[in-house]
């Protein structure tokens, strides 16, 4: 389990918080691959996004246009996925709710492959 990145004492080296408000970050990690993205995470200790409150979705929305705006200005990209990942079973590693934001581009070889495409795939289908 990786280590929550507002529990710990400070951010690691290749995390910066490049915007804040009142209850919510948005923190950028340097990423070998997905160039831009970053987290939007509360500062409250939450461990799902079932657990915010409604001023972190209000805080959670305004950031997310704040980081929108900045991403376009900085990096122009052409599309975006956006989302959470909820408990062990649905991917979330981070016991700290975090919403992540990720820019997307037309030359990525996968391109227009949303959230949904791996777990479309027929082996992922349950047979009970």
């Amino acid at each position: 389990m990786e280590t929550c990145i507002l529990c710990s004492p400070e951010l690691d080296e290749e995390q910066e918080i490049v915007f804040e408000n009142d209850s919510c970050y948005f923190v950028k990690k340097e990423q070998r691959i997905l160039k831009g993205s970053g987290l939007i995470v509360p500062k409250s200790h939450k461990v799902t996004v079932f657990d915010l409150s409604e001023k972190e979705w209000k805080d959670t929305q305004d950031l997310i246009h704040q980081v929108k705006s900045w991403l376009e200005e900085t990096m122009a990209p052409d599309g975006y996925n956006i989302g959470y990942n909820c408990y062990e079973t649905g991917g979330q590693h981070i016991f700290h709710a975090h919403m992540h934001i990720i820019p997307r581009f037309n030359d990525e070889p996968h391109a227009g492959k949303g959230i949904r495409h791996w777990l479309k795939r027929e082996e992922n289908k349950r047979y009970i």
